[in-house]
């Protein structure tokens, strides 16, 4: 099966240190998961509205400059490929995260029980999103939550070529350390690879025990070229 391919790609990492890079900034690089034409081909989806549910142009809502696009049901092979194996991944990662901040883990096993709990909550709005930045363009820090029902973690691909492609346009996570400064993280995605963040907040020790610190991410400004970037969130939106 076709799937099974990005099931490999996914199950190349080595996530023992994945895990490790989360615990130590927040986020953490994969290998590659879409090959350079599996990269082309959905980018070139943006231009194609049938395939979203919605547009957002984020200058509009002060969210930056840029536009992107939410999926609409049924997605493309890879899309729906990658979430559900890299769920399977980052489940023990999540649940480990609550462990230690003293909360309970409600995801189970799969990734369609978890959506099936999602939209019995009133979550029934697919959230995979295609994002276009331009020259000039940028994305404000935020966290993606979309109501009460939260993973933890989500994947962003880079579907161009940094350098090539486009300048600029760095992923830019910062976090809000207890009793601390905050502390910025930028990372410069390869065209077909992931990186894994933080959604909302993540464990941090501190001389209390652990405490949940706040993240929030976006995109530094793209200088020249363009950038598509798949965003893969593993809860549904109200």
């Amino acid at each position: 099966m076709t799937a099974d391919r990005y099931a490999r790609r996914v199950a190349a990492a080595d996530w023992d240190a994945v895990a490790g890079e989360l615990d130590e900034y927040g986020c953490a690089p994969l290998p590659q998961l879409l090959t350079p034409t599996e990269c082309g081909r959905l980018a070139a989806l943006f231009d194609r509205p049938e395939h979203f549910r919605a547009t957002i142009d984020m200058a509009r809502h002060r969210f930056g400059s840029g536009r992107y696009r939410y999926f609409a049901a049924p997605f493309p092979e890879p899309v729906d490929a990658l979430r559900h194996s890299l769920y399977q991944r980052l489940l023990p990662i999540a649940r480990d995260w609550y462990a230690r901040l003293g909360r309970d883990a409600e995801w189970p096993d799969t990734l369609d029980e978890w959506l099936a709990i999602c939209h019995d909550a009133g979550q029934q709005r697919p959230t995979p999103i295609l994002l276009r930045y331009d020259a000039g363009d940028w994305n404000a820090l935020h966290r993606d939550l979309y109501g009460d029902k939260v993973f933890p973690l989500q994947v962003v691909i880079n579907l161009n070529d940094p350098g090539v492609d486009h300048t600029g346009g760095e992923f830019l996570l910062v976090e809000q350390r207890p009793r601390a400064q905050s502390r910025g993280t930028a990372t410069l995605i390869e065209q077909g690879h992931g990186l894994v963040f933080t959604t909302r907040d993540r464990p941090v020790a501190s001389a209390r025990g652990w405490s949940a610190a706040p993240v929030r991410h976006g995109v530094s400004a793209v200088r020249s070229g363009r950038r598509h970037t798949l965003g893969l969130v593993f809860h549904d939106a109200a």
